[in-house]
């Protein structure tokens, strides 16, 4: 492989900024299980802040985040309703079902998006020897839609409605500042209907570790024993909340940067011959594009790339996704870009 890698598999990816490391080195720390991490307290009371909600949960992962705010709103033996191509569905090994004991309730939706229409049709009726539907989760941005966005309006419309229905509605908010972004709109504002928020600082933010829950004061009581039996009581976490807190102050502000490089990179591999993708598809920094036509599947594909020194991940046997982050600037979108076109290229000879 050669020296210098372009690295599009995920934005997780993504090294500890200097001022995260020197943040890192100068945490002030405490026992976080006995709620005394003044840097983990800091890193919550900001999150809340920014969400304007009561209060906010630490946890070390997004998928951690998700399981425990669905253990905190359903009981087993109920449903969630959720998107065919979603993360909790697909990714975090089907935890609701072994670990909450609530069955998936799973919807296609185009681009991943959807509506109180498709929703309010899976809601099950109140029969008694039936699994009753006791959540809606959301997924915004949607990874593997490509980072589509859910239009406000849309999220309103489903919260409200829910809740009229008496469901509780659970945002999977992993890159959550994205659709911000991408809305033009404050992140607090899109997510207020919703009774739980888990987001991520690891992906666009660029936080070497973990994600936050946010809620009320009660849902977050709830949570904190959940976390524990989960395994996610920390103790002196302040030294990698310390990064959390940097991520918090400068990642969304910068978020736009990795929004035109993804469009950038679209633009580019619509005009290689054998790659298909519809640029106008790429609304945040998701990239996803289907290598069916260049006669190889995608792991094929991937292995020749690799050798040429871009990594990205498969979405299925067709398709290929490229994430843009913060460790991989114009430049290096646009090597990206040149070496898929020269591997076509040569491919054709």
């Amino acid at each position: 492989m050669p020296e210098s890698v372009v690295d599009l598999r995920s934005d997780t990816v993504t090294r500890p900024s200097p001022r995260m490391r020197q943040a890192m080195a100068e945490s002030e720390v405490g026992d976080d299980v006995f709620g005394e991490d003044p840097t983990v307290n800091r890193l919550q009371e900001r999150a809340a802040a920014i969400f304007r909600r009561e209060a906010a949960l630490y946890v070390p992962s997004g998928t951690m985040g998700n399981l425990t705010s669905i253990m905190a709103e359903t009981s087993p033996g109920q449903e969630v309703i959720c998107e065919a191509q979603g993360h909790i569905y697909n990714y975090e090994m089907a935890s609701m079902c072994s670990i909450a004991g609530v069955l998936p309730r799973a919807l296609e939706a185009p681009d991943g998006i959807l509506s109180w229409d498709q929703i309010e049709k899976a809601i099950r009726p109140a029969v008694y020897y039936r699994a009753q539907t006791a959540m809606v989760s959301l997924e915004n941005t949607h990874n593997m839609a490509g980072g589509t966005v859910y239009p406000v309006d849309a999220v309103d419309t489903i919260c409200e409605a829910a809740h009229d229905r008496g469901l509780k509605v659970h945002l999977d908010g992993a890159r959550v500042f994205n659709a911000a972004v991408a809305l033009g709109e404050d992140v607090a504002r899109i997510t207020s209907g919703f009774d739980s928020v888990q987001f991520c600082l690891s992906k666009g933010l660029g936080a070497p570790v973990g994600s936050l829950i946010v809620g009320s004061g009660e849902f977050i009581q709830r949570c904190r024993p959940i976390r524990k039996m989960l395994g996610g009581g920390m103790r002196q976490a302040g030294v990698i909340a310390a990064a959390g807190l940097v991520a918090l102050e400068e990642g969304p502000a910068r978020l736009g940067e990795d929004h035109a490089n993804a469009r950038y990179l679209a633009d580019r591999l619509a005009g290689v011959p054998g790659i298909e993708i519809d640029p106008l598809s790429v609304q945040t920094n998701i990239v996803i594009f289907s290598v069916a036509r260049t006669g190889m599947d995608s792991e094929s594909f991937l292995v020749v790339l690799a050798a040429r020194g871009v990594l990205a991940v498969p979405v299925d046997r067709d398709r290929v996704r490229f994430v843009t982050h913060r460790d991989v600037d114009r430049s290096a979108v646009e090597r990206a870009a040149d070496l898929v076109a020269d591997m076509m290229e040569e491919k054709v000879r």
